[in-house]
């Protein structure tokens, strides 16, 4: 069963390249379009959808219209304090009616206090899912998208926004580091209803998510949470959270705006663990013996809503480019990661 589930993600994953791939081909050249406005397909979210940096919109990626089909690239680096994240992926969208997706992520991990539960589970000879010297997280994300009713572009007239309903699927590769920050899952599924509206008078786009999910920032921590550092006593409850997004277009291929993105509470005050030991107690003796600073450096920290402020520019239908500032709060047991985004989308 496990090497048929692996098997169905690989087709997936090279039918979403294959499918991008051929929309620039010449087998396509009858059905290939880009009709629609500038911008108004949004660019290369950090899970593969259309929409913005963050959060997915109503809108099918891409420039195609109800009569063709367009691909896209996607590639975005995220350079925090203690983190860095970067994303490749692919899409294409179907008719305007239809989006398929797929996002390779990498998180790489600089923290002293990760790496020095790496030291002490090496010499025990435990695996916890990182080193001293490098400690990497991957995620690959593959997402469906259906618009469900509405314009968001051409019925400006109406108040009725453009809806639709999307579906990711997120795995880990890194099980054992996920298990060392408290998860419950390493992979798991989301499921999101975007309403988009563009508001021509001001030139601005507003966009509303609702996603219902149990993960951890983003999934890049894994899913749901283990009470003490046991996989026997886990939960992976999934709660639905909200998303919005504004565009306002200050030139037909320049805009700036915002985006919040709600996020969970699963691992807040949960120490790491290795192997199923969990670290509580050792960071209780710690913080008698004077050490609270490792302590608490052992301690994940509430984690934090995602916020962002971005800029796009789009020089033509074939490019576009999105500078952010991300304030992303804690991640695991680093405090205050907020940073800089570049992401770079390609359309075909």
């Amino acid at each position: 069963m496990k090497r048929l589930h692996k098997s169905g993600l690989r087709t997936l994953q090279c039918a979403a390249i294959l499918a991008a791939g051929l929309v620039s081909s010449s087998a396509w050249a009858g059905i290939y379009n880009d009709g629609k406005v500038l911008l108004t397909g949004g660019v290369f979210t950090v899970d593969g959808a259309g929409g913005g940096g963050a959060v997915p919109w109503a809108t099918i990626s891409g420039y195609e219209t109800r009569d063709g089909i367009n691909g896209s690239a996607g590639f975005t680096y995220v350079n925090l304090p203690a983190l860095q994240v970067s994303f490749y992926g692919v899409n294409v969208g179907l008719f305007d009616r239809v989006e398929l997706s797929y996002v390779d992520s990498r998180l790489s991990l600089n923290l002293p206090n990760l790496q020095t539960v790496a030291l002490v589970a090496d010499a025990a000879g435990l695996d916890v899912g990182t080193d001293a010297w490098n400690s990497t997280l991957g995620m690959q994300t593959y997402g469906v998208k259906v618009r469900l009713f509405g314009d968001a572009v051409y019925t400006s007239d109406s108040w009725i926004p453009q809806v639709a309903v999307g579906g990711l699927y997120k795995d880990n590769r890194n099980v054992a580091l996920i298990h060392t920050l408290g998860a419950d899952k390493t992979k798991d599924y989301e499921i999101y209803v975007a309403a988009t509206k563009v508001l021509f008078p001001i030139s601005t786009l507003v966009n509303v998510t609702a996603r219902y999910t149990s993960a951890n920032e983003d999934g890049l921590t894994g899913f749901g949470y283990c009470n003490g550092g046991s996989q026997t006593d886990c939960h992976n409850k999934r709660k639905v959270r909200a998303e919005v997004s504004i565009a306002h277009l200050v030139a037909k291929n320049t805009a700036i705006g915002g985006e919040w993105q709600q996020h969970g509470s699963n691992l807040d005050g949960r120490s790491v663990n290795v192997a199923g030991l969990d670290l509580s107690g050792l960071t209780g003796l710690l913080g008698s013996a004077g050490l609270g600073g490792l302590s608490g450096a052992l301690t994940q920290k509430k984690e934090g809503d995602w916020y962002d402020l971005f800029m796009a520019y789009a020089p033509n239908k074939h490019i576009s480019f999105v500078v952010a500032y991300l304030m992303f709060g804690n991640i695991a047991v680093a405090p205050a990661q907020n940073g800089f985004y570049f992401a770079t989308h390609l359309t075909f």
